[in-house]
């Protein structure tokens, strides 16, 4: 089954939630910038420290970054060199994102899931709090990097679905305008 686009069910399912879940993190960066300021009223005005709000923008900060890299990889919005990729064909820059997903993207991101899922056992076995007296979550942020590596195979998987529906001439190709300031 396939939607009016053209676009397989699962390919528009997988964009669909990163596009969910990317646009739901944005909202974070207004509430952190929001925090920080309150932050700096409290200190230079009325003299009073929160380690638990400092904390926060840290958190929030790691959230938009973490759980936005997919977000980011759907809007082909990481730095590249692409001084011969914007110059090929569809077919040519499908092969390349293509090859770059399967032998760079999908190695890079099992290798950080296997190598920091004991890492992030470990903080969950001693339920791991802050040393400062803040946030008592630490074992929640470090369960950060596991749900990051989840959410870029799922946009990997919906970009060689992509990919392959360029190369096989069923899906238009995708110009990048990176000159282009969003």
């Amino acid at each position: 089954m396939q939607t009016a686009n053209r676009e397989p069910v699962l390919l528009a399912w997988l964009d669909g939630f990163t596009e969910v879940v990317g646009r739901s993190i944005a909202w974070l960066v207004i509430i952190m910038m929001t925090v920080q300021f309150v932050i700096v009223v409290m200190r230079y005005a009325f003299s009073l420290h929160s380690v638990v709000m400092q904390e926060s923008v840290m958190y929030m900060h790691a959230m938009v970054f973490m759980l936005g890299a997919a977000w980011t990889l759907r809007h082909d919005g990481h730095v590249r060199v692409d001084i011969f990729y914007r110059r090929l064909s569809d077919r040519g820059r499908a092969w390349i994102d293509l090859l770059g997903t399967l032998f760079l993207l999908f190695p890079v991101v099992l290798f950080i899931a296997i190598s920091s899922f004991g890492y992030v056992r470990s903080s969950w076995a001693i339920l791991e709090r802050s040393p400062d007296g803040g946030i008592p979550g630490v074992f929640l942020l470090k369960s950060l990097i596991l749900l990051m590596m989840a959410l870029l195979l799922l946009q990997g998987v919906a970009q060689v679905l992509r990919q392959v529906l360029i190369l096989r001439g069923k899906a238009p190709g995708n110009t990048p305008n990176h000159d282009e300031v969003v």
